[in-house]
């Protein structure tokens, strides 16, 4: 059972810092997980402050986008390589990237060691922000990095290729890249357009016969891209509604 957190567990809120998972939504969640083989939550955020927003030990955590590990109950975060040679680069771009212009205009950094996300969502001229976000993109592919959209916010990554499906794939994998870790069936529940790419990382696994089903589940919303519903098996609506599907689950 694999889920994303802001925008599917999580609310999307305006600060990104002040993210939480509703309690109803933690209880069903921590019964999930002591029915299924594995259970994991797979973000954005690093692996940490996924963990700390869900505030279960007990699951799995796949944070960066694929960046990042962190096992059931594990104190120590497993980071890309590659990845970490990245984030100094990164950071050196992060302190150019946020002029006083932008940040006149509200554009708020976040810093997430390899990557860089800006947000915009509440800035006082949204349209503004936008603008002066999509200009700090445009720099940064000239800079040899790779930009990524999501709900009012840009993430500055290194171009590695790392994304959620490949972090599902290392997270279901043996440690000896043998193939997946005993499991039949998987499901991905996502808000974002970053969740498409667990999608295909999921779907590759079912076509390689390491996974026997899969199922893709959409959680609609006024801001959920077109491409998530048309790649889902099926919807559901809001976190309301993923509430729901774990009440099913169970």
């Amino acid at each position: 059972m694999l889920l994303d957190i802001d925008g599917t567990l999580a609310p999307i809120v305006r600060h990104a810092d002040d993210a939480q998972v509703p309690e109803a939504t933690r209880t069903l969640l921590i019964e999930i997980a002591k029915r299924y083989g594995l259970v994991a939550c797979v973000s954005g955020r690093r692996a940490v402050t996924a963990r700390q927003i869900v505030a279960i030990g007990s699951i799995a955590y796949v944070g960066n986008h694929g960046g990042e590990l962190l096992r059931p109950a594990a104190t120590q975060v497993e980071v890309d390589p590659e990845l970490a040679t990245w984030a100094e680069r990164v950071k050196e771009f992060a302190a150019r990237a946020m002029t006083s212009e932008r940040q006149r205009l509200r554009v708020r950094g976040e810093d997430k060691g390899a990557i860089f996300a800006l947000h915009w969502r509440g800035a006082p001229d949204e349209d503004a922000a936008a603008e002066a976000v999509a200009e700090v993109a445009r720099e940064a592919e000239r800079e040899g990095f790779a930009a990524y959209w999501g709900r009012k916010v840009l993430e500055v990554r290194p171009p590695l290729g790392l994304d959620k499906g490949s972090g599902i794939a290392k997270l279901l994998s043996h440690d000896d890249g043998s193939g997946v870790s005993g499991m039949k069936a998987a499901v991905y529940v996502g808000d974002d357009s970053t969740d498409i790419d667990a999608f295909h990382g999921l779907r590759a696994l079912a076509q390689s016969g390491e996974l026997e089903h899969v199922i893709c589940v959409a959680v609609s919303s006024e801001e959920a891209p077109a491409e998530l519903i048309e790649e889902a098996d099926f919807e559901v609506d809001g976190q309301a509604g993923v509430r729901s599907l774990l009440e099913a689950l169970l």
